[in-house]
């Protein structure tokens, strides 16, 4: 049995990536009159991509995106925040 810690890291380059994809996803959400946080914490609990609009492509561009890349960088930015 392995005791040690896993470790799960980022670069910036993605972390910013992500953080770019996130902010097109909120804004078609917005745009398509939903609300873009219960939207997109529904995607995170279920990966039920139907909770994304297909508006200016968001639904596409979250199947792109990792959620435990996702989750780090959220709550990375929650914490520093």
């Amino acid at each position: 049995m392995n005791d040690q810690t896993m470790t799960f890291s980022l670069n910036q380059e993605k972390e910013l990536e992500l953080k770019q994809t996130l902010t097109i996803i909120y804004d078609a959400l917005v745009q398509k009159g939903y609300n873009p946080i219960n939207q997109i914490v529904g995607y995170l609990l279920s990966e039920d991509p139907t909770y994304i609009t297909t508006h200016n492509n968001a639904r596409n561009l979250i199947r792109h995106i990792d959620r435990d890349e996702l989750l780090q960088v959220l709550v990375r930015s929650y914490l520093n925040s």
